[in-house]
């Protein structure tokens, strides 16, 4: 399956699940450059879904988006479900359900609290349990620390209360 499908795929997918959400929009579809960003190397078949909010109300955009995320979170979830469900694992690809910039505020966030953990690790020798982060989010710390060689992190307990720990290497 060349990008082009699966990038097609994901927006024909996304523009349906909406649609039977009663939300008429369109949803533009684009591949994420891989790049290297603080060291680290990002995921190479990431396709970005973005919802035009133009055609939305402030009150759809909120109920989309959810609290802390959570509905956004949900519709990724099943955009990378079903979207490589039955799919070989060189086929398979990342889907990031973007609405109104959230994504890109989260990223940086979530990118603050892991240099804030990594600080506190370096600083405290201790290691530092981040809380509270998708599964998606975790993947992105992991990756995002990747860079830094005196530290590892790993995730611990079940869903859905799993964690991301970062400590200092021996």
């Amino acid at each position: 399956m060349t990008e082009d499908t699966r990038m097609q795929r994901g927006q024909t997918w996304l523009e349906s699940l909406l649609k039977l959400m009663s939300v008429s929009t369109n949803v533009e579809a684009h591949l994420e450059a891989s790049q290297i960003q603080d060291g680290a190397a990002q995921e190479p078949d990431n396709y970005w879904l973005t919802v035009d909010e133009t055609k939305l109300s402030s009150e759809q955009i909120k109920t989309l988006i959810g609290s802390e995320g959570n509905v956004l979170d949900a519709i990724q979830y099943l955009a990378n479900a079903t979207l490589n469900l039955h799919q070989s694992q060189g086929e398979q690809a990342s889907y990031t359900v973007e609405l109104d910039g959230y994504r890109i505020r989260r990223q940086a966030e979530v990118q603050a609290i892991a240099s804030s953990a990594a600080e506190q690790v370096r600083a405290s020798g201790q290691e530092v349990e981040i809380k509270s982060l998708s599964s998606a989010e975790r993947r992105q710390v992991h990756t995002f620390l990747k860079g830094f060689s005196d530290l590892e992190t790993f995730s611990r307990g079940k869903e859905p209360h799993r964690h991301l720990v970062v400590r200092q290497l021996p």
